[in-house]
């Protein structure tokens, strides 16, 4: 089977991507990444990753509408691609037929 690779970030932004449903620019993914993985980002990195997610052509842009709060200005938004879904299902089997072949699963430790 022939299949793309994701770095970790690269699958995080994707995920953020279509997440967001048509409404994902820089700025609101930075948002939605440190908000769902408690992870701190910078808005340069959510760039690059884009970049070369649109460069696999696993997400497409357009500039959107201007908006009043940007003074005027236009948005890049990003959205999944139909690869981008394979893609992520490919990678979503792939990590559960691996949990799915443990002895026995983790148990979660916290300490306080």
């Amino acid at each position: 089977m022939n299949r793309a690779y994701l770095g970790e970030f690269e699958e995080i932004v994707l995920l953020s991507t279509a997440a967001l449903d048509g409404r994902a620019y820089g700025v609101a993914l930075v948002h939605e990444i440190t908000e769902t993985t408690g992870r701190l980002v910078r808005l340069n990195q959510v760039h690059s990753a884009l970049q070369r997610l649109e460069e696999k052509g696993m997400v497409k842009s357009a500039m959107g509408e201007p908006t009043a709060e940007r003074g005027g200005r236009r948005k890049r938004l990003y959205t999944i691609t139909a690869y981008g879904e394979r893609t992520l299902t490919q990678v979503r089997e792939v990590r559960e037929n691996l949990w799915s072949r443990l002895a026995k699963p983790f148990k979660l430790v916290i300490d306080l």
